[in-house]
Formats: structure tokens, sequence, C-alpha cells
């Protein structure tokens, strides 16, 4: 009986998602080689997809005893939801004042910042986006206001590039966040690109949307928190912001920081939270929801009423239905979360400091660069934002921990190298286009990021037994690379 359960809980997980969520029928695993099942494979993907732990699994044959069917019902689906909303706010501290915009994935919630500031200007919106390469690749165009996949979850057929019905006119901006030699570029230099940008808009009679990133592919925070409030001060409700945390690796306290500023906050649940793909929410300031535009008329292609909250109009638009693989992909997450939360900084400290002893030991082996999550004027970043900069590791394979150019691998080869390394049972995160080669071409790159699941599960060894676990994960990593990269 219990196999039968879990089949179709891991059946449901497949669901209500575009097509980056469907399993081949003869690996069992989706295109970003993660399962909705739990497996015994060594894995350090989370900046790219999981799979669902063991733990996470148990609960939710316990939460979903009698199966998820119930929650194709539009009144089941909208009370589920109302409860993650519930959960959301706890795991996080936030009052009853902040809601929660639900979507299918991380792409899906550029679309909430666009319904956030549509109808400001005659003009349109111009959407900045910041370091394309350094966000999910579809966002390049959600962000513009068009379809990104040939189906939406709701199962509707679309066509990339399609302009979704009913947005205003979107002119997107795309911000470097790296210069060529793969160093993060520095904040109020950025900042100072974008009050030009955001000028250039307001003339234009476009309204400024810019993106923050708070841990991206490669762990940035950019830009900082001073240079945004520097900004606002600027430009005051001319212009708005939303924070790219989809990476999900975020402080409660940040969260608040941005929220207090009136900012949206986009996180999913299937990067460090360590959830199945693909799950997101918003988590909106007060009263945003109640004062903007209507929804707009696709967006009924793409989310389901219940997932919007009750108070932003024109959420009729959207279908009475409910996505019972969303609710399942959420509840995961938000159980890994709790878990997570529940540690304290002080205990995750522990765990991020044994990973980046270990993470450098791999590198100095292997004779790689990992790739700096902060410029090199703020080299003391990393240790302000830990979860941000530290659990998530980039391997530049083409320069020595030096800097020196030692091999010419591209990151098609890089590609290649991943893909081998799953088929050995080893799971890092995808290639990151952050590093380049002499030739001006990308240079290969591999991710290496802690989980939520990972950190809670070490949380219980002691010091002793932590080292000797990250030793032999990164001894196994090396032993699979050294041939690929050496070769």
């Amino acid at each position: 009986m219990t196999q039968t359960l879990d089949l179709s809980l891991a059946e449901w997980m497949t669901c209500g998602g575009d097509a980056r969520i469907v399993l081949d029928p003869k690996t069992g695993l989706n295109r970003y080689f993660s399962s909705p099942v739990p497996r015994d494979v060594l894995a350090f993907a989370s900046s790219t997809a999981n799979d669902l732990s063991a733990e996470a699994s148990a609960y939710l044959d316990e939460r979903f005893a009698e199966g998820a069917a119930g929650l194709k019902s539009g009144a089941a689906y909208a009370q589920f939801l109302d409860d993650m909303r519930t959960e959301i706010r706890a795991a996080y501290t936030l009052g009853s004042d902040i809601d929660v915009f639900f979507a299918p994935s991380g792409t899906d919630l550029e679309y909430v910042g666009l319904l956030a500031v549509a109808g400001r200007r005659k003009g349109g919106i111009a959407n900045f986006l910041l370091g394309r390469d350094e966000v999910g690749s579809g966002c390049i165009h959600s962000a513009a206001g068009c379809y990104f996949a040939n189906e939406t979850a709701l199962g509707a057929r679309v066509s990339p590039r399609q302009p979704v019905q009913g947005l205003p006119s979107i002119e997107l901006g795309d911000v470097p966040v790296r210069c060529d030699d793969g160093e993060a570029r520095n904040s109020e230099v950025l900042s100072c690109e974008m009050e030009q940008s955001i000028a250039d808009a307001l003339d234009s009679d476009r309204f400024p949307l810019v993106h923050v990133v708070h841990g991206s592919k490669t762990g940035l925070v950019l830009p900082h928190l001073d240079d945004v409030d520097a900004l606002s001060r600027r430009f005051g409700t001319e212009v708005a912001f939303v924070v790219d945390a989809c990476q999900a690796r975020i402080t409660t306290e940040a969260v608040h920081d941005y929220l207090a500023r009136g900012i949206i906050v986009f996180v999913t649940g299937s990067k460090f939270m360590g959830g199945p793909p693909f799950s997101g929410f918003a988590l909106l300031p007060e009263g945003l929801a109640a004062a903007a535009a209507p929804v707009a008329s696709g967006m009924g292609s793409v989310f389901r009423r219940a997932e919007i909250p009750l108070s932003w109009p024109g959420r009729d638009v959207c279908e009475d239905s409910g996505n019972p693989g969303l609710a399942l992909r959420i509840a995961a997450s938000l159980f890994e979360l709790r878990r997570f939360q529940a540690l304290g900084l002080q205990r995750v400290a522990r765990i991020v400091s044994a990973f980046t002893k270990a993470t450098d030991r791999l590198a100095a082996r292997l004779d790689v660069r990992k790739v700096s999550s902060a410029p090199a004027e703020d080299a003391e970043e990393p240790a302000d934002y830990p979860i941000e900069m530290l659990t998530l590791v980039t391997l530049d394979l083409c320069h020595s921990p030096a800097g020196a150019p030692v091999r010419s691998l591209d990151f098609d080869a890089a590609a290649g190298i991943h893909k081998t390394l799953v088929a050995q049972g080893i799971r890092l995160g995808q290639p990151v286009r952050c590093v380049r080669l002499a030739d001006g071409s990308w240079g290969a790159t591999l991710r290496i990021g802690l989980s939520m699941p990972q950190v809670t599960r070490l949380d219980a060894v002691d010091d002793a037994a932590l080292h000797e676990w990250f030793e032999r994960a990164m001894d196994r990593i090396a032993t699979g690379l050294t041939p690929l990269i050496d070769g």
C-alpha cells in the first residue's frame, strides 16, 4: 500500500508545471537530472534542482495519507494555500499584513513584479534585470512579459517570446553583475549605472522596475542595501524594486529589511530550500496587492485564482481550480524550511564553515579557482552573508587558485562533464556563464551547493563526523572530476 501511495504522490509532483518537470521515461529523471523520490546519490545540486529528501517524503506520506486528488478542487486548493501562507509567515516571523503570491516556478514569479507596477506610466515598464546569466534562463522572457515555454502550468499551449495578453509594453534591460574575468562588479558603480538607466526610463515615460539579486546563481548580493536606499531617496515612488532571492539563500533578517522598504521578495522552494522542482512564492509588502492594477487577462493561462492574494483586484480572470502537484511541492519545501529555521544561525554556521574548508581543499586539489561571491573591495562581505554567499561554491575549471589560465575547457565541455558525473551518481549544480576564456567564449564552471535538508541532517553529528563526511564527499567529487578536466 505504501509503495502505491508513494508512486501516486511522486506522479502528482511531476504535474502542474511546464516541460521542465516532466520525467524521462527511460531514466525517471527530469531535464535537471532530479527525481520526485529520494535516491542514493551524492548531491550538491541545490543551485539547480533537488531530489525529494527521505524526510520530506515521509512527511508527505503522512500529511497526504488519503492522496492529493482532493486538491484539484478550487475551494480545497484555496484553503490549502491559505494554510501555506500562514506557514511561510511563521517561518520568516512575518505579520499577517504580508501577503503571499504563489507561482509554479521562479520564472513565473517575474510576472508578479510586472503586475505590481502595471499602469503606473503610459509608456509601460522598463524592467532592469541584473545579470541574465546569474538568474533563471527563462527569466529573460518572463521578465519581458512573454511566455518562456511551450506550455504553462495550466496546460495552455503557448510559444516562447509570445507576449502575455494584457501586460503593458515592456522594455527589458540587462545589467551585467560580473566582469569578463569573473570578478563581481562594485555595487556603487553598478548603482550609478542604474541611476542613469532609471532616469532615462522616466524620460521615456516608462516606469522603472529594478531587480536586486540576493544570492544569485554564484552567490552574489547586488546592489547593496544602502545603494538601494540611495536610489529610493533619489527617485521616491517613481521607481520600484523586486528582490530575486529565488535561490532561497536569504535570512529572515534580510527578508524583513526588504519588505520594510516596500520591496517584493521572490523565493523558490526548489533550490537551497531543498524541495522538489518547481515551486515559488512572492512575499508582498503591506497593502501592495490591494493597490495594484487588476490582473492582466493573459494571467488566466499562467496562474490559478487561489495562487493570487484575495485582495488583488481582477483575480477572477484566473480559473478556480487546484494544482495538486504544486501543492505537494510547496508542502515539501516548507517542511524543509521549518526544520532549517529551527536550527538558528549559530548552528548553521558550524556546517557552513566545515563546507567552506572542505571546498577550499577540493579546489586546491583540483588546481581550480573558486569564483568570488563578492567584489574584491568587499572581501569580508561573505562573512556577513554566510547563507547567501558561503552555501554555494562555483568552481572555475579553467583557472588555478591564483587565477592563472590552466585549461581551455569551455561551457559546453562543462555541460558534458556535468552529465558524466551524473552517470557516476554525483550531482553538482549545472555550469553557469560567469568566466571568460582568452578567446571571449564562456569558460567551464560547476557549482557545489549545500541545501537545507543537508544542513539539518549534518547538524545532528559532531565536528569529527562532520569533517569526515565532507572529506569523503569531496574525495569522491575529486576522483570523478580529475580525469574529466585533466584527461
